[in-house]
């Protein structure tokens, strides 16, 4: 199967997990046809917006980071997060991601059920 980018679903989202702002979301497939996952998505955050502090439940989220830095908050603080960089959140556990640089944060997010 491919997926051509021009049919994939964009979606600009205010106050995701009453977060600050607004996000937009590439949903890279819809989720009914991802087996065994609620969530596969380019996310981009502007400057000032983000995803608010949220808990996982039966379920592990990765965040790959693909352009701009961020701060995730987890349970042990705040963590700068850079291109490159992958952010877990198992089961149980809860996080946020914001954006308060100048370019745009954008990530991969993937969410697996456990």
């Amino acid at each position: 199967m491919i997926i051509k980018e021009n049919t994939m679903k964009i979606v600009e989202q205010a106050h995701v997990q009453k977060g600050d702002g607004t996000v937009i979301f590439k949903h890279l497939m819809e989720n009914e046809s991802v087996k065994h996952s609620r969530l596969f998505s380019e996310i981009t955050l502007k400057k000032g917006c983000s995803i608010g502090y949220h808990e996982h439940h039966e379920e592990t989220e990765y965040y790959w980071i693909t352009q701009g830095t961020g701060i995730v908050a987890e349970k042990d603080g705040d963590k700068r997060v850079t291109k490159g960089d992958l952010v877990v959140t198992g089961n149980g556990e809860s996080h946020s991601i914001r954006n308060e640089a100048d370019e745009d944060l954008v990530l991969m997010a993937l969410i697996i059920l456990d």
